[in-house]
């Protein structure tokens, strides 16, 4: 059976030190709160990749939400690829296989992230095994 929560979430952004000094790549911190279904807390890290036409550019991102999801508490990984080409994303985030915990275990699921007007909302279609 499918279950959909929405709700919006903050989000900070830490970039990190690139030992490599390639200005292409980057790696950032993650800080969210979310609200709504969903209300809970996630960490996690960002890799990006730019490349030298203006609007292209790519990522991949682990993060791990903490909180409760409709009544059920638990936490769960979501892993994020993203593509961007003349402006136009592409994102897939998705619960990665086995990483719910306690009432949130068996969870299965994808994200779809909206950015609009500065402000984060989700849409998260999800089921349990």
């Amino acid at each position: 059976m499918s279950h959909h929560a929405k709700g919006t979430f903050d989000v900070k952004m830490l970039p990190q030190q690139d030992a490599g000094g390639d200005a292409a790549l980057g790696r950032f911190l993650l800080d969210k709160t979310f609200h709504g279904d969903l209300e809970g807390t996630s960490r996690g890290q960002m890799l990006t990749a730019g490349t030298a036409v203006e609007g292209s550019a790519g990522y991949v991102a682990f993060e791990r939400v903490t909180g409760t999801l409709l009544g059920r508490r638990g936490s769960f990984v979501l892993q994020h690829i993203g593509t961007m080409r003349a402006g136009q994303y592409y994102m897939s985030v998705k619960v990665l296989p086995d990483s719910g915990t306690d009432e949130l275990s068996g969870l299965s699921g994808t994200m779809t992230i909206v950015i609009e007007g500065g402000g984060h909302s989700y849409l998260f279609d999800y089921s349990f095994e």
